[in-house]
């Protein structure tokens, strides 16, 4: 190939990037399909799998240790060199990660009157699934895993329009209605029995890098519903128990326990005159 020197500074730079940045071209399928495995043990719904006696259930947990084992190996540089520890911590959180699902599932049920059954809700309600997800991932990150629980989140953000950080502190019931658009940053934290509809950001209000380790998205105490659209921001700003938050609110600052927060309409009955040329407008 001609002019070969002018690829002398790109070949350089292209195999030191391959190096320094050495995660194998599995990684994220295989983080995919792992996530994919526990959900499948955690659920019949989406399983050929029939458990007949506690011998299987506990043979599967062994087998999700060990695969779980495999797919840190694959972060390579990254890995952690206590693989095997963190493995085994993880499967210990497979049965509060199970009780709280259940627990989501049915009040989610309970409190959705176009719900028919928990078996839809876990089935076909993406909030259920990217609740499912957030759950799988956080135990992850708390256990300083890298990178995955991150490809898990976005995975959920992709399947669901959903977009739930792993760092994020959520009890359970948690209720996601319809979904799409869904914010929730990294030091969000939310109570016990909030419910969540479409297009709400719980956000920060900078992106400062050097605001990294700090809290910097909001707390949702329990009992808090947030109707679509709301725009809540800031770490310091708290939104006390059992409040309501109005569709389109833009909040920032703390707002009291027991509080109804919304954007007042104004409604105008148009006279013809006020309208006597014509209106051009291109859609």
């Amino acid at each position: 190939m001609g002019n070969d020197h002018l690829f002398d500074a790109f070949t350089f730079e292209f195999l030191n990037k391959r190096q320094a940045h050495a995660c194998t071209t599995s990684l994220k399928s295989e983080a995919v399909s792992y996530l994919n495995e526990l959900i499948d043990f955690l659920f019949p719904h989406f399983s050929k799998k029939v458990y007949s006696d506690p011998e299987d259930v506990l043979a599967n947990l062994q087998i999700l240790k060990r695969n779980l084992v495999e797919l840190l190996k694959l972060l390579n540089g990254s890995s952690p060199l206590n693989a095997v520890e963190i493995a085994d911590s993880f499967v210990k959180m497979i049965p509060e990660i199970h009780s709280k699902l259940w627990n989501d599932a049915e009040a989610i049920y309970s409190g959705d009157p176009a719900s028919e059954s928990v078996d839809e809700v876990i089935l076909a309600y993406p909030g259920f699934m990217a609740i499912a997800i957030y759950r799988i991932s956080h135990e992850l990150y708390l256990l300083k895993v890298p990178i995955i629980p991150r490809i898990m989140s976005e995975h959920a953000h992709q399947i669901t329009g959903i977009d739930i950080h792993p760092g994020a502190e959520i009890g359970s019931p948690f209720f996601i209605d319809h979904g799409t658009g869904i914010v929730i940053g990294e030091t969000t934290v939310i109570g016990k029995n909030v419910k969540i509809y479409q297009g709400v950001t719980l956000g920060a209000l900078s992106v400062d890098k050097s605001l990294a380790q700090t809290k910097r998205h909001p707390t949702i105490e329990d009992d808090v519903i947030i109707y679509s659209q709301a725009v809540i921001l800031g770490g310091n700003t708290i939104i006390g128990s059992n409040s309501v938050i109005g569709g389109n609110s833009w909040i920032t600052q703390s707002i009291p326990p027991d509080s109804v927060v919304y954007n007042k309409s104004e409604v105008r009955i148009k006279a013809n005159k006020e309208f006597e040329e014509p209106i051009n407008f291109i859609i």
